[in-house]
């Protein structure tokens, strides 16, 4: 008869095996997720750094350029106290005019000199706006001329008619003095400061710009969204103080700084991408966490192939191993893979699963053996007690029977009936021994009439209640496998009865045209089913041995399924060979 393929296979829920998906979240997500923090958490403290770093290094690019917008307005003011206090005459004041160096750099718009009155003493030099000036020009030279004093004064915005370019008035003079009036270009003048703290290469959006929101200078452009930022810097001078702060818009977040230039009441503000100042660098510093991408590239490349080539053929081997451990030599020829070392691994379980599976055929001819010996035995001993002891005690029985009929004393009467009374109980276990040893419907009624009896007897004897169930026709098998079949259902209910706890066990067989399939279940406490064959005997499952034996000299398959709590059942699927 040809062994199965299968062998006793526990009930067992699924594993998780995921080795691979166990080394990526324990190992290489978390050190990529710890070098990603670092790198872009360096970043963010490097942006971090470079942005204070700029809003510091404009607030004092705009202190120090208000500083000196401040001085040349002051120097120019102290230029035109001085020629007013020198002119006495218009003659004189012309010579002055003159004679005096650098009114032409600092008055690009022109310098004239007049009486309290507006009279004009001397203009230089003849073509200057001053010359030419319009009605608008001398309201303000007027205003100016009737303010001035020592300290020098300042007009708003004025346009040059023919230029028009942007100019500032000043004037100075002494009470009852003549009075200097000098135009400039505040562009010019700031310009000249500017350009230098603020290039045009910087991206800088540079304005300067006075009470009444005039810009008189300007240098970059921008958005529509930061133009109120522009006066909220300038107001905020204006209010005397200074600072930096980072204000955000549509195109970016911007460091404004601002201060006052309090010789002409101007404000001077600075709009910057700050971006713009740190890109260079920061740009690269961006890039390099990019660094890692190849790293987590080759971790996972590494991690495919260790889940490839070594955590599956690993996970598989494991897989045969375990077939192996049930007594299942062929998956384990089946070759898994991986790298050498795996297949030299499963060259040595292969060596070493012949041997087993040599030594497993000399045991179980050996059990085999054993088992039939131990059956003749029991058949002898049944057919000796079946013929000798009990048909003595049946004798017995009559004899006293026939003593009974004689006795007229009570007394004895009393005694001969309890004595048959034992006799007749011995006779029916005997009888029940005899059976125990043999089942003698076994071999004259077949497979069912046998377990339908053992379903009876266990009835009639233990508090268990067992029921016999048979589906499909039965067919006659070899007496070996009918006896097996009766055994291992024995032993199963003998287990029930005596460990279970039960209250209910069923015996259902199902004849099918190629197998026989039996299972014994029950309603008891159940146990857990050991992972392998192995832990039977080391666990006291000395019964489960028994019915893995019994399984194994047939060629059957026997499939456990139990859990605590739950009851537990034992099949046996047979195959069922027509002409063996």
């Amino acid at each position: 008869m040809k062994r199965p393929k299968l062998r006793l296979i526990p009930s067992e829920g699924p594993r998780w095996r995921g080795l691979s998906l166990q080394l990526f979240v324990v190992t290489v997500l978390p050190l990529t997720l710890l070098l990603l923090a670092v790198a872009f958490g360096s970043v963010s403290l490097h942006q971090d750094a470079m942005r204070s770093l700029v809003g510091e290094r404009d607030q004092r690019a705009v202190r120090t350029s208000a500083f000196a917008l401040n001085e040349l307005l002051r120097h120019r003011a102290s230029v035109l106290t001085g020629l007013a206090l020198r002119v006495d005459d218009t003659t004189q004041a012309d010579a002055i005019l003159k004679s005096t160096p650098g009114l032409a750099n600092d008055f690009d718009g022109g310098v004239a000199l007049y009486k309290r009155n507006g009279q004009l003493l001397a203009i230089f030099p003849q073509d200057s706006l001053l010359a030419r000036q319009g009605d608008q020009l001398h309201d303000v030279v007027a205003d100016l001329v009737a303010s001035a004093g020592m300290d020098a004064v300042f007009s708003a915005p004025v346009v040059d008619e023919v230029s028009g370019d942007v100019y500032i008035l000043a004037a100075a003079g002494a009470t009852d003095q003549p009075v200097a009036v000098g135009a400039f270009s505040p562009a010019a003048l700031a310009h000249m400061v500017l350009t230098s703290a603020f290039g045009a290469s910087s991206g800088s959006n540079v304005y300067v710009v006075d009470r009444q929101k005039n810009v008189l200078y300007s240098a970059g452009i921008l958005s529509a969204d930061a133009i109120p930022v522009l006066w909220e810097g300038a107001e905020q001078a204006f209010r005397g103080d200074y600072g930096a702060s980072f204000v955000q818009t549509d195109h970016g977040e911007l460091v404004l700084t601002y201060s006052l230039v309090p010789a002409a009441d101007w404000a001077l503000v600075v709009a910057e991408p700050w971006e713009n100042v740190a890109s260079p660098f920061l740009s690269r510093t961006l890039v390099g966490p990019l660094v890692l991408a190849p790293l987590l590239v080759l971790a996972l490349i590494a991690l495919w192939f260790g889940a490839r080539q070594i955590v599956r053929p690993l996970q598989a081997l494991e897989h045969k191993a375990a077939e192996l451990a049930w007594g299942r030599f062929e998956p384990i020829e089946e070759s898994v893979g991986g790298i050498g070392e795996i297949q030299r691994l499963q060259a040595e379980l292969v060596h070493l699963a012949h041997k087993v599976k040599v030594a497993q055929s000399n045991l179980r001819t050996y059990i085999g053996a054993i088992t039939v010996g131990q059956e003749e035995e029991r058949k002898r001993l049944a057919r000796e007690l079946h013929d000798d002891t009990l048909q003595s005690l049946i004798a017995l029985n009559q004899r006293i029977q026939l003593t009974q009929m004689e006795a007229h004393e009570p007394k004895l009467a009393t005694a001969l009936q309890e004595l048959q009374s034992l006799t007749a109980q011995s006779i029916s276990d005997l009888r029940r021994f005899v059976r125990a040893l043999r089942p003698i419907y076994l071999d004259d009624l077949g497979l069912a009439t046998a377990l339908a009896m053992l379903a009876q007897e266990i009835r009639q004897s233990t508090d268990l209640h067992v029921h016999y169930e048979q589906v499909g026709r039965e067919q006659r098998l070899p007496p070996t496998v009918e006896l097996a079949l009766y055994r291992m259902a024995q032993e199963a209910l003998n287990n029930v009865v005596r460990h279970a706890r039960a209250s209910e066990a069923h015996i259902r067989v199902n004849f099918m045209p190629n197998s026989l399939t039996m299972t014994i279940s029950d309603n008891g406490r159940g146990f857990e089913v050991p992972d392998n064959p192995a832990e039977f005997a080391r666990q006291g499952h000395f019964g489960l041995l028994g019915l893995q034996e019994r399984a194994e000299l047939i060629g059957a398959q026997l499939l456990l399924d139990s859990q605590p709590g739950r009851g537990s059942s034992v099949t046996v699927v047979v195959p069922i060979h027509p002409h063996s």
